[in-house]
């Protein structure tokens, strides 16, 4: 039956589009791009992007809630867009010998705002690229090799950050990278019943015990990386971190948070750490760093860490490029200017409260949550059989997509909206009443 309902989005989807340049420029992209799981082929398009709002090629809008957490500050942002244009006229370009004055002020400005004391910065073109080199400042750091992070995460495409996440589907058929385990992750509540705080304070404490017995038996673990705050979302208990901290102080582990997905405000803080009472000793960007115009990803460290002068961690070509530099630059200068940290702060709550409010007697949908400008709604386990959720969630979100929202999946079980941080009440508005509309499905609206 749910196998069905896919192809009854799928059909709906194509129905209101007609045969034009969508269709088109989606048989040239399989053509000529190497096909690869999520990538390509692709059935959609994007020609035109403004705040929340992206066109396809064939002039159809939608609200893009997805935006692969890259568009913090809302797509093709005026100020960004007059930045870069500058920067091209006077330094596009900068050859690795050679630093500039906007790469070095973005450096001091992310050292600036990392709230865990004095820090130095390494710069990257990715999220993955962050990640690499923050496990390559552990190992040379630690003198150590190993790596601990959650099954079922996920850090970046690279083999080191693909074999340090947690997505064993993801690493099928390339080398193994030794040294790389995984743990019980803090959201792995039961799938049988709705999430109750009963079942996030069992699972995060299941985790930390999983953890404790790692570091204690097979020790020699050079660093955990993690999400602080899940992008699925999932928002672990308060004493969770600290917990964790205290572990790895007591193992001699240095403790990286990757918030490539989930910093920059996103959470309704700067950092999603700062929910928590644990200083990192690493904290990873990237994603919304570059204002969704172009890549640019940081490792912020403790200075203590510099201690790997004598080797190439993070040796990149456009590592101090000037153009992305003023990209990332000038997203954290319209961050700061237009109090986006603090709206996500004050909007999140309310956005959660409306879509537990939509959810409520939903067919598909039992509850919502999330932190700040994170969120999502979880499937009803009385919704379809276990084995058939996954056609049931992926038939959503294309119905949402059909009615005018891009939303993303996570875990088998959300259906996930990360606005930026730019929405407005009304368009967060008009989300949640397309969830309540999915309610409908698959009648139509």
């Amino acid at each position: 039956m749910f196998t069905h309902l896919l192809d009854d989005a799928a059909l709906a989807f194509e129905n209101d589009r007609p045969e034009g340049r969508s269709r088109d420029l989606c048989r040239r992209d399989a053509a000529v791009f190497l096909h690869q799981a999520n990538s390509t082929p692709v059935a959609f398009t994007m020609a035109g992007m403004e705040g929340v709002w992206a066109e396809d090629a064939d002039g159809r809008r939608f609200m893009d809630f997805q935006g692969n957490t890259c568009h913090n500050i809302g797509f093709r942002h005026p100020r960004l867009i007059k930045a870069l244009k500058e920067q091209l006229d006077v330094l596009p370009f900068a050859s690795r010998r050679f630093t500039s004055e906007v790469a070095v002020a973005f450096a001091e400005k992310l050292c600036a705002l990392w709230p865990y004391g004095p820090a130095k910065v390494l710069l990257g073109l990715s999220g993955s690229d962050a990640v690499e080199m923050a496990l390559k400042l552990a190992y040379v750091a630690t003198g150590r090799t190993r790596t601990l992070a959650f099954a079922d995460s996920w850090h970046g495409a690279g083999l080191g950050a693909v074999w340090a996440g947690g997505r064993s589907a993801e690493r099928a058929g390339y080398p193994e990278f030794a040294g790389c385990h995984h743990v019980r992750p803090y959201w792995d509540t039961p799938r049988e019943t709705t999430q109750s705080v009963a079942d996030i304070e069992r699972a995060a404490r299941l985790s930390l015990d999983d953890i404790a017995r790692r570091l204690d038996k097979t020790g020699g673990f050079a660093a955990l990386i993690a999400e602080p705050v899940k992008s699925a979302p999932c928002v672990p208990p308060a004493w969770f971190w600290p917990e964790v901290r205290a572990l790895c102080d007591a193992n001699g582990t240095l403790l990286i948070f990757d918030e490539i997905p989930g910093g920059l405000g996103k959470t309704g803080k700067m950092f999603a750490s700062e929910h928590f009472a644990a200083a990192p000793d690493m904290t990873v960007l990237g994603k919304s760093l570059g204002g969704a115009a172009v890549g640019v990803s940081a490792v912020i460290a403790r200075a203590g860490l510099d201690v790997a002068g004598h080797m190439a961690i993070g040796h990149y070509t456009h590592q101090k490029n000037p153009l992305l530099a003023r990209a990332g630059l000038e997203t954290l200068a319209i961050i700061g200017d237009e109090n986006l940290v603090a709206r996500a702060a004050g909007l999140g709550p309310w956005y959660r409260e409306e879509l537990a409010r939509a959810v409520a007697g939903h067919p598909y949908f039992a509850t919502a949550t999330g932190i700040g400008f994170l969120a999502g709604v979880e499937l009803s386990p009385l919704a379809c059989p276990p084995e058939q959720r996954g056609y049931l969630l992926k038939a959503l979100q294309l119905e949402a997509l059909r009615l005018g929202v891009n939303a993303g999946t996570a875990l088998g079980r959300f259906l996930s909206f990360s606005p930026p941080l730019v929405a407005t009440p009304d368009e967060l508005a008009r989300s949640v009443e397309i969830v309540d509309r999915l309610r409908r499905f698959p009648h139509g609206a």
